[in-house]
């Protein structure tokens, strides 16, 4: 089983949801293809959405909802069942 990883492409700080009411995007263990969207990246106001990138299984997020973010940091891992 290969491992995929959720790398970011840009700074700011990352959201698992759209607003602080609304349910997370995806759960770890939930099946996504790759336009599935995982989160939010948000810098000076503006965000955008960061996808699986690969379809798979969700594995992993390495980085809390509200964490401030680098890029070409790990976000989060994927399997491929």
């Amino acid at each position: 089983m290969a491992e995929h990883t959720v790398i970011t492409p840009l700074p700011g700080t990352f959201y698992r949801k759209a607003s602080p009411e609304s349910d997370n995007f995806v759960e770890v263990g939930a099946q996504v293809s790759a336009e599935t969207v995982i989160g939010l990246i948000e810098v000076m106001k503006q965000f955008s959405e960061l996808t699986a990138g690969t379809a798979g299984r969700l594995s992993a997020f390495l980085v809390e909802d509200g964490d401030p973010i680098e890029p070409g940091q790990v976000i989060a891992t994927l399997d491929d069942a």
